[in-house]
């Protein structure tokens, strides 16, 4: 078994655009190994936005500036990766076919489902972080990000690759143990922001929701199809605690 610390920088590196690859070995283990780390993941990103929350609060600028500031720096952290493989599925999700929509979702251009989806995603992210109180939105933002990455391992382990090839079939698919683990780090996570019951329903039947539909009209999962789910699980979470 690989080293939990390998398996948590395997984690880093796949997620985000921190340069923590170097302490990796020169055969790293298996993305499906390092899906319980996938929470963790969400905690380090969530709590660089959050300090950028802070920081724009601390200067007196307006809460929705705040938020957007605080969501710019999440994606600079991830290369904007998840808001990516929303774009693309739904763009896919126009397609009449599913041949055609995984070919729609291999293009680098954003259609007009994609523009769509990208300005849902930010605009609720934002009007729910700002509608919380900024020690609060910290808060919120590190328990939202797990949990929504840890909807990510449970995509990964229970849906089937949606293609031969590409990141669902190579990453492999995690045991429910690491499942498990993903999703206890995440809660424990969650509980300094409350709301826990409201958040932990509202992002499971999100993403959810997003899985059944990837399943119906692509046939399982992809990297895409991944993002997507950590994106509905984050928007909704950080409504239901702005709710709550």
């Amino acid at each position: 078994m690989a080293d939990p610390i390998v398996q948590a920088a395997t984690a880093l590196v796949w997620l985000t655009r921190l340069p923590v690859g170097r302490w990796l070995p020169e055969t790293p283990p298996p993305l499906a190994a390092a899906a319980w780390a996938f929470p963790l993941v969400g905690v380090v990103v969530g709590a660089g936005a959050g300090l950028v929350l802070a920081l724009a609060a601390g200067l007196g600028l307006p809460p929705l500036a705040c938020a957007l500031l605080a969501l710019a720096a999440g994606m600079a952290l991830t290369g904007a990766l998840h808001e990516d493989g929303l774009a693309d599925f739904a763009d896919g999700c126009g397609a009449r076919d599913r041949a055609r929509a995984l070919e729609i979702m291999r293009d680098s251009r954003i259609g007009s489902y994609g523009t769509i989806a990208l300005i849902l995603s930010l605009g609720l992210r934002a009007a729910a972080l700002a509608a919380l109180a900024p020690g609060q939105g910290v808060l919120a933002l590190i328990g939202a990000a797990a949990l929504s990455r840890a909807g990510m391992a449970a995509a990964l382990a229970f849906l089937p690759p949606a293609r031969p090839d590409g990141l669902g079939r190579g990453a492999g698919r995690p045991t429910g143990a690491a499942v498990a683990v993903g999703l206890l780090i995440a809660a424990l996570a969650l509980v300094p922001a409350g709301g826990v019951l409201p958040a932990l329903f509202a992002c499971g039947l999100a993403q959810y929701a997003l899985a059944r539909l990837a399943r119906r009209r692509l046939g399982g999962q992809t990297g895409d199809v991944l993002g997507a789910v950590q994106q509905v699980g984050e928007i909704a979470a950080l409504l239901a605690l702005a709710a709550t």
